[in-house]
């Protein structure tokens, strides 16, 4: 499972970090790495072991986009070749949108063009407050198709505009305030912040966490239905008597620990 080219995937006691692991390149991407991240991501979301994934780069830099060879090799297709391309890119960003369990992005150093859109698809992310951001496409000719879904939904479509038709770059803390990033840190303090969110997300029933997150996908802005409200009903109806819900009511009457929670 670890044997890959561009990526690096390490598990500890339930956490997997999904390193992008091409240093000398800035962690850009091409379709050896988009096929290795739709592999890794598929394993990932069948291990019920994983209950939370970190999305990393090493180096200096997160991710600085895509890979000027690959984006070459691209204006060389034809139309439906660079339509297989994009679809799958797009099939990159549903998986890790749709990933069943938490995902936490931790960013430093680049984030540009389709690296802020893996930003955007993961459910909270932290980075460095000299981090630095860009929707680049415009710059050179292109656009930011693909990713722009999940762009908005994470900034809104007001900042989006901006930002994807500009293509200027912004900080670290303009990407919390925007609320691409839950928080923002110096870069000395960003491993330590880590560890908190880790441990912080350690408390939490593994199976709690996984309903959450697919109906919090289904709530959407949150527009009641009929539908909907069964859902959400049904939803706190089944868990409650779940083997985890009925630990964790236990834990939390009889004062002690629930068993997700010990070493």
């Amino acid at each position: 499972m670890n044997d890959f080219e561009t990526l690096q995937l390490e598990m500890d006691n339930g956490i997997a970090t999904l390193w992008l692991n091409r240093p000398d390149k800035h962690n850009a991407f091409n379709a050896e790495m988009i096929r290795e991240l739709i592999q890794v991501l598929t394993a990932v979301a069948g291990d019920k072991s994983v209950r939370v994934l970190l999305l990393r780069g090493r180096g200096r830099h997160f991710s600085a986009g895509a890979d000027l060879a690959w984006m070459q090799h691209s204006a060389t297709l034809d139309y439906d070749a660079n339509l297989s391309d994009a679809h799958e890119l797009g099939e990159l960003m549903e998986h890790l949108y749709r990933l069943p369990l938490p995902t936490l992005a931790v960013v430093q150093g680049a984030a540009f063009g389709g690296a802020l859109g893996l930003v955007a698809c993961c459910d909270m992310a932290i980075g460095a407050r000299d981090a630095q951001f860009s929707l680049s496409e415009v710059r050179i000719g292109l656009a930011p198709a693909v990713i722009s879904p999940y762009v908005v939904q994470a900034i809104g479509e007001r900042a989006s505009r901006r930002y994807a038709l500009t293509a200027e770059r912004f900080s670290g803390e303009r990407a919390r305030e925007l609320g691409l990033l839950a928080e923002c840190y110096a870069t000395e303090e960003l491993e330590a912040a880590l560890h908190h969110w880790i441990d912080n997300l350690r408390l939490n029933s593994p199976r709690a966490m996984r309903v959450t997150k697919a109906l919090l996908s289904e709530v959407g802005p949150g527009a009641l239905s009929p539908p909907l409200r069964e859902r959400c009903e049904s939803t706190i109806a089944a868990i409650r008597i779940s083997a985890e819900g009925q630990e964790g009511l236990d834990a939390f009457l009889n004062k002690r620990k629930p068993a997700w929670q010990e070493p």
